[in-house]
């Protein structure tokens, strides 16, 4: 069954500064959704309000039905933030067993943790542990998955297995990107918008992100 998630109607503002207030954004299962915007436009607000961290006037609704608190139903969506999230005490082993995933599925596309599942995440590099969370946001069961900066620290070599990774999880969730790497993301997304001066666009050729002034093509 496909699924859809659809944002709209969000106003939000800081010291009388207004972030956001002309948003449309949908993403949906067997799509990658890109979010693009150059640095304090409002992406991380944006994903925030949908998944329900930041509170501000918005209507979010999943396959029609509106849900303020999206974070409080994990089966619907999960996050991956900017930082790290995952306690650093905690093993590998019992990472996976809280996701309901199994390591070596996880051992056979990233072989460099073959049998590392005894050891704590502390003591993986930062790209490694980038790696980790982003595989168990994107594996776990759930209808949607939201990403902020996926690539943050990953070498190329990871880059491209995550991409591919992303491209096959696809299939089994709506997957919601954003990411300063606009290369990596604009070669792998179905959909892309881009927010400046508080409003989306929809992007219907490249050429576009330029024109809003966003990168060079």
């Amino acid at each position: 069954m496909k699924h859809k998630l659809e944002a709209d109607s969000i106003q939000l503002a800081f010291n009388n500064r207004t972030i956001l207030s002309d948003i449309y954004i949908k993403s949906e299962t067997g799509k990658i959704t890109a979010l693009l915007g150059r640095n304090g436009q409002g992406k991380t607000c944006l994903m925030q309000i949908i998944y329900g961290s930041l509170e501000c006037e918005k209507s979010v609704r999943f396959d029609n039905i509106s849900n303020r608190n999206a974070y409080k139903k994990p089966e619907l969506i999960k996050y991956l933030p900017q930082f790290n999230f995952i306690p650093k005490q905690l093993s590998l082993k019992r990472i996976f067993n809280d996701f309901e995933l199994d390591y070596i599925e996880f051992e056979k596309k990233f072989p460099e943790f073959s049998s590392k599942h005894k050891s704590s995440i502390s003591i993986f590099s930062g790209g490694e542990k980038r790696l980790i969370e982003l595989y168990v946001i994107v594996k776990s069961k759930s209808h949607f998955a939201i990403l902020d900066e996926p690539f943050t620290h990953l070498n190329p070599i990871q880059i491209e297995n995550v991409k591919a990774l992303l491209t096959e999880e696809k299939a089994n969730k709506g997957l919601l990107i954003t990411d300063h790497m606009f290369n990596h993301v604009t070669e792998i997304a179905d959909s892309i918008y881009v927010l400046t001066n508080g409003k989306t666009y929809l992007i219907n050729d490249l050429k576009e992100i330029e024109m809003l002034g966003y990168a060079k093509i």
